[in-house]
């Protein structure tokens, strides 16, 4: 006897016959309501930038921030819930931490998005992990930086999969922002390009943003 899909829905590491995980896709779609989040890999280094959403003419713009330094070399951008988002970015700043203490050296882009998505696919019911997350991470993660590969970025979503991008966006405008990026991004674009671009596909001022670059060294704005 078969269960119905809201049984299957009730587990969070349970497969249905089809092989979905229902709580992951449902997390997935939160993504879909967060804010906005681009990400544009240069010949010099990396560009994010992330809506603001001021829901009240009472909120302080600067106290949102969604675009966080990892490390000196690394930041990422988030949408979705942000608390999720905190617990995860705690997480990158401790591994890249530790391997300097450890090997004397900066941790890769592409490291320091394994090791989250490690932590990203910890969640069940089980007791025996008190680690354990209840359900999936609600947030979707870029990851953009300048290692010894040249510039990196990166994307990863609540089930743990990252994927490297040339540029993606995420939120809930993605869909017609990742359409406009596949339209204007050539592998030559140099750091200062990203802006003009997003003033001109997304039709709002910069000052709705939080924008970084990171090139070695870091400028945001």
């Amino acid at each position: 006897m078969f269960l119905t899909r809201s049984e299957y829905d009730r587990g969070v590491n349970t497969f249905s016959p089809e092989g979905r995980l229902f709580q992951v896709e449902y997390a997935i779609e939160a993504i879909k309501l967060g804010s906005t989040a681009i990400g544009i890999q240069t010949s010099e280094g990396v560009c994010l930038a992330v809506e603001k959403r001021i829901t009240s003419p009472l909120m302080e713009p600067n106290s949102i921030e969604k675009i966080v330094e990892i490390d000196s070399h690394i930041g990422c951008a988030m949408s979705g819930l942000i608390a999720d988002a905190k617990t995860l970015i705690d997480k990158a700043r401790v591994e890249t931490q530790n391997h300097w203490f450890t090997y004397n050296e900066t941790m890769t882009v592409e490291s320091v998005t394994q090791a989250v998505s490690n932590l990203a696919l910890q969640f069940g019911e089980e007791d025996a992990d008190p680690g354990a997350m209840s359900r999936p991470f609600g947030v979707a993660l870029l990851f953009g930086g300048v290692d010894e590969k040249g510039p990196q970025l990166y994307h990863m979503d609540p089930s743990g999969t990252f994927v490297q991008c040339d540029a993606r966006a995420i939120g809930s405008a993605s869909e017609g922002a990742q359409s406009s990026l596949q339209e204007v991004y050539h592998k030559v674009i140099t750091a200062m390009i990203p802006y003009t671009v997003l003033l001109c596909f997304l039709h709002t001022p910069m000052s709705c943003w939080n924008t970084a670059c990171f090139s070695g060294q870091i400028e945001s704005t």
